[in-house]
This record gives C-alpha cells, structure tokens and sequence, in this order.
C-alpha cells in the first residue's frame, strides 16, 4: 500500500475517532431510548455571557403618584432589583412627558416638572442602588415646523397620538442640546440657568448613570442617520458639560433588520465630531401576529419571528465588531404586541396563554443574546393598559400585580447573570429549548423552554434531588413555583419555563475546555 493511502486512512480513522469521542457524551446511555432527553457537557464551555436580563418602565397615567396601580406596579420593580431599568417619558401623553410645553418669549420661559418630578421620584427610589437609563424621549413639538398648531389636552391623563407631528427643526440644534442639557441638570446638579440667565431651583441630585438620546428614531419625526447622528454629537456634547460621568446610548431604532446602514453610518467614528461617545446602542423588538391569525397559532408565529430577529443581531454585531467593537449593545424593548392595541374601541380581552408565551419568548431570545455577547436584554414594559399597549404590559393593569411575562424576568433574574459560562447543551424536540449555564462559583443551571402549548416530559440525566424552579400557565402571575425533583425527570407544562439548579456543583476553575460557539450541537 502506498504511503499516501496510509496516510489517508490514517487521518479517516484519526478523524472517526475524534468525531467519537466528542460526540458520545451527547449519547449517554441514558438518552438512547428517549427522544425527549437534554444532554449537556458540564465541562464544556462554549461562551460567557455578558447579558443582563431586565426591562422599561414607559410613563403613563397609571403610574402617577397616588395610583394604587402605579404603587404596586413599582414595588414589584423594587423587590427585582434589576440594573439598567429604562425609564421612558413618551409622547402619548405630553403633560407627563414634556417640562417645558412652551417656547421662551419676552423675557419668560415655561418650564413645569409638577406632574413629571413624582414620577421620577417613584422610579428613581424604586431602582436605587442600581444603574438605569434615562430617555426623555420626547422632544417639545414647538421646536418643529408643523403644518397646524399644536394643542396640548388639558388633562394630563388623557391620551395624545397626534402631539409628536414635525419633521423638521425650527430652532437651531444648539438650541435643541441645550433643552437636554437643563433636563439632565434638572435631575442631577439641583437646577439649571434658564434661557435668559434666571437660576431654576429642583434640589435634585440623582446619579444619571446612562442617557438614551430619543427613541426610535428611524419612525418618530422620519429622521435619517446623518440628522441623527448630528443631534446625537451635539446632546451628549450638551450633557457632558453638566453630568461628565453620563454614559450615552444611541439610535433605539423600531426596525433594525429595514435598514442596517443606520449602523454602518452611526458606529463608524469617522462620522462623528471628534471625542463623541459611542459608549452603547439599542434597538427594539416585538413580535406581531396577523390580524387574522388564531391563538393556536401564535407560539409559532412568535418563535419564527423571534427567529428572524436573531439573524439580524447576527448582522449588526458583525457591523459594531468591525467599525466600534467597545461598542455595548442594549436591545431595550423586547416584547410582543397583539393586533389593535392602540385602538381602545378595538381592544379585545387577552386570552391567558399570551402572557406565558410572551414570558417564554423573552426567556428564549435572553439565551440566544447571551449566546451573542449583547449586554442588556430590557422586556418591555412595566404598565400597558387600553389606550396604551395593554399586551405589552408586565402587571395586570387593574390591580398592578405582575403577570407571567414579569415573573419569567424575575425568574431569570434571580439565576442568571453576566460573567456565568455558557455550556454546550443538546436538545432533540423542536418545540423544546435547552441552555446550560454554570456560574463563576461552579452552581450549574439548565435554562428550559417549552415553546408548544403542551405539557412536555423531559429525560435530565443526574437531575434527581435538582431544584426546579418555573412558570407556566398554572402558576400564571403568582410566584415562580419550585420542587426537587424525585426523579431524572421534569414535566415543562405548555409555553413554560423553568430553572434546575443541580446539586453538586461544578470546580470553579472553570471554563476549561472552550469551544466556538459554531460549536454547540443544538437546533436553535
């Protein structure tokens, strides 16, 4: 036999048993009966993640001091102890929003923070001790052109789609940084110098850790890249002259995956005015059923759109890799919206399956994000109700008790954190996800996911004695529930979620033996 043939088949066989020895473990013999068996290489690391899981708090009335709603509703975003909460003054309702709903004139300026201080207030003593981000996304439609007057609705509480109207600036981009820049002075230096050189007294001395300049700018006002970016030099300019420490987020695009040169465009320094920050960008996600479609079948409309939005972080992270790698990513608005929402003589009463599904598409996206390095996973948001998103809401809107989609956070929250490594994981069902994580310490958890509306058993090899902790559609709003398990086994009721946590744990000398995530043996 030549030495070439030799050669050959010595690397066939080198290769046969290469393949076998990595592929084995995934073939325990526990698992060679049972289709339904989750393997996972403990030992294994293909990753670690940076995620954050977390979520908004969009103002509106329900959460104005004195609701019992609003009251509740915070509490509960206390007891999580999350970081990076976003806190979202938008446009719906202007008197909530926007202090200064007036143009300066003769001498005099308008600013009112009477209904917009409480709020804060709440929100700011609700996440103390943590980091948040602040967008007061709404910018006073007096300093856009518009084609009729803007009227603001007396009360303060009632509802306003048609008060962001403009296109264009009618004042000058200075003038516009410069409304920022007393806004965050506001809150964070007790006051701020006035247009016409008059001191306004707030007292306030918050630590304004992260600002977001405005909110979803590829749809509100129909702004283009390079506007944007040049706003965004000169607000985060504004603002570092009062706050130097703020760190700034940008873009919070509504459709990422409609034009990716918003991000050719605005990570490429070389677009910017020299020493811009580009400390961190953010973009959104919700998934949409069709008007026409049924209940039954929304867990898969749900899961292929979530699906879809994960190829496109796919692409922008290539984009930050390439032109901004120290660049951080916060994908803030993580949810789902139901046809009609906005349309209160419209609304529909929401079947309560779509909370768990909802909550178990956060879950399913959180794992996958943390598969990709993205730094902040935000669910959004805290209170929706009828007029303003009530599928988006995290409490049921009448008692301001958390739903399923709140208690899925709290759940990841309490188990999973960045600097935990990311373990190869096998899962053989198509309507089952699986992740292992093992934290710095050696704790090892299973992350499960069950993306049908029926219950499911599961083989976990050497889970007997495991604690498992999940929500699903029985335990709905309460708490999540926990066991140990009796058995090597777990029952993952429909659009359900649950957390083992093993007994024994891993060496903390962890990640040993790390492979490319291009690696992970595993469908999703």
């Amino acid at each position: 036999m030549r030495q070439s043939q030799l050669n050959f088949r010595s690397n066939v066989i080198r290769a046969i048993v290469v393949f076998t020895v990595t592929t084995i473990p995934f073939l325990s013999p526990a698992c060679y009966a049972s289709p339904a068996c989750i393997v996972v290489r403990w030992s294994e690391t293909i990753g670690t993640s940076r995620t954050t899981p977390t979520l908004q708090v969009v103002v509106n009335p329900l959460l104005r001091r004195g609701s019992a709603v609003g009251h509740r509703a915070l509490q509960s975003l206390h007891r999580l102890g999350a970081n990076f909460v976003r806190f979202v003054p938008w446009f719906p309702y202007p008197r909530l929003v926007v202090p200064e709903l007036r143009p300066p004139a003769n001498g005099k300026t308008f600013w009112n923070f009477k209904l917009i201080d409480p709020m804060f207030q709440n929100f700011m003593h609700a996440t103390a001790g943590h980091p948040v981000i602040i967008n007061f996304s709404t910018i006073p439609e007096w300093m856009f052109q518009t084609h009729t007057q803007i009227t603001v609705p007396i009360s303060p509480n009632q509802v306003d789609w048609g008060y962001e109207q403009g296109t264009k600036l009618r004042v000058s981009v200075k003038t516009l940084a410069d409304y920022y820049a007393r806004l965050v002075s506001w809150y964070s230096r007790g006051g701020f110098v006035g247009k016409y050189g008059h001191w306004h007294y707030s007292g306030y001395h918050y630590h304004i850790a992260w600002w977001e300049v405005l909110n979803e700018v590829d749809s509100e006002h129909h702004m283009n890249v390079r506007a944007y970016t040049r706003w965004y030099d000169a607000i985060t300019a504004a603002i570092h002259k009062v706050s130097p420490q703020t760190k700034f987020v940008g873009l919070a695009l509504a459709d990422p995956a409609n034009d990716l040169s918003w991000f050719k465009y605005f990570l490429n320094p070389q677009n910017h005015a020299p020493g811009a920050p580009l400390d961190m960008i953010s973009y959104h996600f919700y998934a949409t059923p069709p008007a026409a479609s049924n209940r039954e079948t929304w867990p898969h409309i749900f899961f292929s759109q979530a699906r879809r939005f994960l190829n496109t972080v796919r692409k922008i992270q290539a984009i930050r890799t390439k032109l901004s790698p120290q660049t951080k990513t916060d994908i803030d608005e993580i949810g789902s919206i139901l046809p009609h929402d906005t349309a209160p003589t419209l609304f529909r009463p929401i079947p309560n399956m779509y909370w768990n599904l909802s909550g178990a598409m956060y879950a399913y996206l959180f794992a996958h994000l943390a598969r990709q390095g993205i730094q902040i996973a935000g669910e959004s948001q805290l209170v929706g109700y009828p007029s303003q998103f009530p599928s988006v809401s995290m409490v049921n809107w009448t008692t301001g008790v958390p739903n399923a989609r709140f208690r899925v956070l709290e759940l990841l929250h309490e188990n999973f954190s960045p600097g935990d490594h990311i373990v190869a994981t096998k899962v053989r069902i198509h309507t089952v996800f699986a992740q292992a994580f093992v934290t710095p310490t050696g704790v090892r958890r299973l992350l499960l996911i069950n993306e049908s509306d029926h219950s499911i058993r599961l083989n976990l090899p050497e889970a007997r004695g495991a604690l498992e902790q999940w929500v699903d559609q029985r335990t709905a709003g309460r708490k999540p529930s926990q066991r140990n398990l009796s058995s090597d086994g777990v029952l993952l009721g429909g659009l359900g979620v649950a957390v083992v946590t093993y007994r024994n744990p891993l060496s903390p000398k962890l990640p040993g033996k790390t492979l490319s995530l291009r690696g992970v043996r595993n469908r999703k």
